[in-house]
């Protein structure tokens, strides 16, 4: 019955979603607009009525002049202009509150496009668009939303929950589309990269490898094409509103050999030690390891010259590991949707919109014949191994020698390990389709006067379809099971196309497209995963004051909104037998829906008088029950507005959210499953430690025990019993081991505190300015996170605290043990998803704007955002160190790069007639340091680790210039230029270790690494 409510609502019609308006001002406005004093509005004259004129980020409440008392950053489609932005990612890498993310610009990326407020992760953010939620928090992919067609992006900082609902622990990201607009509109942009390579770090590095380079001097490459086309129409009466467009972006390769920073994988194994390359065993050369035989083991490769020999292998025949990879994928997107809304009477507007996308990406990797261990095991468990004949006709006298031993030149077969990459032949491409579609849709109206009500929905379905390939095992053997005849080689069985494969010669595969092609047959899994969001909501929303209900000293009166919400959530990922066999794992199918009721106040209480130009107090209260936890969990929020005089406002917000597990956090959680723990590398530490083996009398082998590892009182605290302290009967089975169990357990809602304290000022003795200052403080305890077994046994055996130790659950005679893929009750060291201890996030967000206006000459405009971040951390249990990562990276905890101070300045000049616009912005990231020099040992840092070498990351400016020209109401066109300076990115090794992520040493995600980029573009209207 929900489903078929929600679909009535949805399903009201698919019309398309507009465009921008006439381009007044096609670039140069701010790149953020403090929305403190009053909330973003398409009309700031509109009613405060049912017809969606205005859109409030952070409250449910639409009112005219609304006040909000949490900051808000606003980006506008006037700086997303300027910026030239293909991609959603590169709006909000720009904005300081977000997390830089880039997946477009890593090879293991799949290509979706989510955002991280405070580092506080993707699943904490709450993503909007026009107020309602994207789609689910797993398959949320904001590439959906054409960057062209967007309005405003509004970032909320703070807890949100008591207004959206879980997801908006760290905040909310509310894209407001432009729902007005008329006429037909085609918006053209290109830009590509115009970078200086020269000879760096990493090009020295390579030359000693012998490795290709890329090409010195101007590099003009990364072409993106975007095209958009909108169209709008009012009729009867302006009451019925129909508005679509189709859009279409194209993106260039830009391989990692194409830029000198990553002109290979930069290694230092040894502490401020000698610089070398990541290598890579598929070499051009042949790869070849005799599987038994008196040369079993060893490594080799085939002469260079060809003359049939081998020699042994050495990072002298290596090649290069990642190049060809991808700086920037090659990507495909088409975007089409629309808007459509009939206003019935006053008290009855139906609306409707859709989006569509579909988005592919690929990520090449250099042709190779795997090695047959990538291909997993036999039936036996036995790893799986290429097999030759002794009398393979490719093979010289010399290398069956070597292979096969005495059975050289005989039927006998052999096991090998054979590697080899195949030059001038098309990559592997791993591929990665996203697609998806969004419905909205409902009824709104005025109800009474001074009553409105909202009722619709949300259907969200995103799917991601991942394809990887490598050649396929069976074919690899086919080719090389090969005979003579007459001096021509072919396969033995030639009946599906076989072409035979020559391993035992230098450079054999290369340029041969029409053997890697037959190799990859068969060889592309796909694994597609589905995310699917039902989403209903009903909000009643009303103006006391029309009713007297206002204070005595107040204008407006006390403004309340009902609301109740119902969301699903479900999750279906399977895979096609070629996906399984080579990369495992199961196909899922999983679900999660909640029931939630709302209330939200605003309650002006003093307004225009003395010493109170505004006092006023916001709250917010919700009730939320999840199928996932039998508990029933509320929400709130407290805020306060003071204007003392008009010049200046104090703000103060605290919000208690709550965030219930995403589907896959819940079924890890409750879905049991048991594995053995190998006993030489664990055993129960109450048990008594063995120190070594005797021969007894009878010949046998038997331990000699010692006390165990843990204390007593370490003990007690696990549940053992005191008479059982070092049993011999604890010791975990010697073939099998003790259990580890994951799941079977319910998972509570992590809980944040999130406090911002800040103040306002707009001084009437300087038009124009607006300054703002706030204190941010976010506070997460019980943060859900995933921890292996070993994490609770360190932390109970150095500790003895509850919070480690409650996680052994022994079985009554004490052990540990239980039989595998059962129900268990006892018998086991829990891990899997559980509930970490606290996470902090503190810090100041600044906030400028200055509009000079000169006459005739024009107007300046200066629009200033910067964020320090004082701490970000946290303890993941309460006898561990407490971290702040702040300004450092690396180690086990600081992977998020947070410098302490980053900002934007733009500066904008635009001519009386609004015909030239100038626009130059400032971007500033602050510097790194490796926690190896932090000094704090609660960061990892011992006096051994102290770096002399590639211990600090340097800060960063980048400026980025755009011009903008109206030639008349129809036609205008713009040109940009980002990293003006073409500033190349810092450089340091290892950073697939620091990063977690990144091969091209350095941070994809947060430094412009492709250089100065140039963009053209224009926009004409009819």
């Amino acid at each position: 019955m929900t489903r078929l409510l929600l679909a009535s609502t949805c399903i009201a019609g698919v019309a398309a979603m507009p465009a921008m308006a006439q381009e007044a001002n096609v670039t140069g406005g701010p790149i953020a607009t403090d929305s403190a004093l009053e909330a973003p509005q398409a009309n700031e004259d509109a009613p405060a009525d049912a017809g969606g004129a205005i859109v409030v980020t952070g409250s449910r409440i639409s009112r005219p002049n609304a006040t909000a008392a949490a900051p808000i950053t606003s980006v506008t489609s006037e700086s997303i202009r300027a910026q030239a932005a293909v991609n959603i990612e590169e709006v909000l890498n720009r904005i300081p509150q977000v997390a830089p993310d880039s997946q477009q610009n890593y090879a293991d990326s799949d290509g979706r496009q989510r955002i991280k407020l405070r580092n506080l992760g993707f699943e904490r953010t709450l993503v909007l668009v026009d107020g309602k939620r994207l789609g689910t928090v797993n398959g949320l992919d904001a590439n959906m939303i054409p960057t062209s067609l967007i309005k405003r992006v509004d970032v909320l900082t703070g807890g949100a929950s008591a207004v959206y609902g879980s997801d908006a622990i760290a905040g909310v990201v509310n894209f407001v589309l432009d729902d007005d607009f008329e006429g037909v509109q085609i918006n053209g942009n290109y830009n590509f990269y115009a970078h200086h390579n020269k000879s760096g770090l990493a090009t020295d590095v390579a030359n000693g490898y012998n490795f290709a380079q890329p090409a010195r001097g101007n590099a003009f490459d990364g072409g993106r094409t975007d095209l958009s086309i909108t169209a709008g129409k009012k009729l009867f009466d302006d009451r019925f509103h129909i508005s679509g467009y189709v859009n279409y972006r194209q993106a260039d390769l830009v391989a990692m050999n194409d830029r000198e920073f990553a002109a290979c994988e930069l290694t230092q194994p040894v502490k401020d030690g000698a610089l070398g390359c990541a290598t890579s065993a598929y070499t051009p050369l042949g790869y070849i390891s005799p599987g038994s035989g008196p040369n079993a083991g060893n490594t080799y490769v085939n002469a260079p010259n060809g003359s049939g020999a081998l020699l042994p292998y050495s990072e002298e025949y290596a090649a290069n590991l990642y190049d060809g990879t991808a700086l920037q994928r090659s990507n495909e997107r088409w975007n089409a949707g629309g808007f459509a809304s009939f206003e019935i009477s006053p008290a009855a507007e139906v609306y409707a919109s859709a989006m569509w996308f579909r988005d592919k990406s690929s990520n090449p990797f250099p042709a190779r014949i795997l090695a047959p261990s990538n291909y997993g095991s036999d039936a036996t468990g036995a790893s799986l191994k290429y097999t030759v004949r002794c009398d393979n006709p490719y093979m010289s006298a010399e290398q069956a020698q070597v292979i096969c031993g005495t059975a050289a030149g005989t039927s006998a077969t052999t096991p090998v390990d054979l590697r080899y990459r195949a030059n001038g032949v098309a990559p592997i491409n791993d591929s990665y389709v996203n697609k998806g579609l969004r419905i909205t849709g409902g009824v709104r109206g005025e109800i009474a006067q001074g009553w409105s009500y909202d009722v619709g929905g949300v259907y969200a379905r995103n799917q991601m379809d991942m394809t990887w390939g490598m050649p396929n095992f069976d074919r690899v053997n086919n080719a090389l099971d090969v005979v003579s005849s007459n001096g021509t080689v072919t396969c033995r069985d030639a009946s599906d196309g076989c072409l035979p494969f020559n391993p035992f010669q230098a450079n054999s595969p290369t340029n041969n497209q029409a053997l890697f092609d037959y190799l990859m047959v068969g060889g592309y899994g796909t694994q597609k995963t589905v995310n699917t969001l039902y989403n209903a909501i009903v909000t009643v929303q009303g103006d006391l004051g029309e009713h007297g209900i206002t204070s005595p000293w107040a204008e407006q009166g006390v403004a309340v909104a009902f609301g109740a919400e119902f969301r699903e959530d479900q999750l279906e990922s399977t895979a096609d037998s070629v996906w399984r066999t080579q990369f495992g794992g199961s196909d899922q199918d999983l679900s999660q829906h909640v029931w939630e009721g709302n209330v939200e106040l605003q309650v002006p209480i003093v307004e225009n008088k003395p010493f109170a130009d505004l006092l006023q107090v916001n709250g917010a209260y919700r009730l939320s029950k999840y199928s996932s936890n039998p508990k029933t969990f509320s929400t709130w929020k407290a805020e306060a507005i003071w204007a003392p005089i008009p010049d200046i406002t104090f703000r103060a917000s605290m919000n208690r959210a709550q965030r219930a597990p995403t589907v896959v956090e819940a079924f890890q959680a409750s879905n049991s499953s048991y594995d053995r723990i190998d006993p030489n590398s664990f055993n129960d530490f109450c048990a008594p430690t063995i120190l070594r083996y005797e021969t007894n009398g009878a010949g046998q082998q038997v331990p000699v025990f010692g006390a165990p590892q843990a204390s007593r009182e370490v003990c007690a605290a696990t549940g053992l019993a005191d008479s059982l302290y070092g049993s011999e009967t604890l010791l975990c089975p010697t073939d099998v081991g003790c259990t580890t169990r994951s799941g079977g357990f319910t998972v509570d809602p992590e809980t944040a505190y999130t406090k911002t304290f800040g103040i306002v000022l707009k001084p009437r003795f300087l038009p124009g300015l607006t300054v703002s200052v706030d204190r941010y403080l976010i506070d997460l305890n019980d943060s859900i996170g995933y921890n292996n077994y070993d994490f609770f046994r360190d932390g109970c055996l150095s500790s003895g605290d509850e919070f480690f130790c409650s996680m052994f659950v022994r079985n009554a005679d004490g052990t540990l043990y239980s039989p595998t893929n059962t129900n268990a009750e006892s018998g086991y060291v829990r891990s899997g998803t559980t509930n970490y201890y606290k996470s902090k996030s503190y810090g100041w967000d600044f906030q400028a704007q200055y509009a000079l206006r000169m006459g005739s000459a024009g107007k300046l405009d200066f629009d200033f955002s910067g964020s320090l971040t004082t701490l970000l951390g946290a303890q993941d249990a309460p006898t561990l160190n407490k971290r702040n990562c702040v300004g450092y990276y690396g180690g086990a905890g600081c992977g998020q790069f947070i410098p302490k101070w980053t900002h934007n300045l733009r500066g904008t000049y635009t001519t009386d007639d609004g015909v030239f616009t100038a626009s130059l912005n400032w971007r500033y990231l602050g510097p790194l340091t490796n926690v190896s020099n932090s000094g704090d040992t609660n960061l990892g840092w011992t006096p051994d680790a102290t770096r002399e070498t590639f211990y600090k990351v340097k800060a960063v400016s980048y400026f980025d210039l755009a011009l903008a020209f109206r030639v008349n109401e129809q036609f205008s066109w713009r040109l940009a230029a980002n990293n003006l300076l073409d500033k190349s990115p810092p450089v340091f090794p290892n950073s697939r270790d620091v990063t977690g992520l990144f091969r091209n040493n350095t941070i994809s995600s947060r430094y412009d690494i492709l250089g100065r980029q140039i963009a053209v573009g224009a926009t004409i209207n009819f």
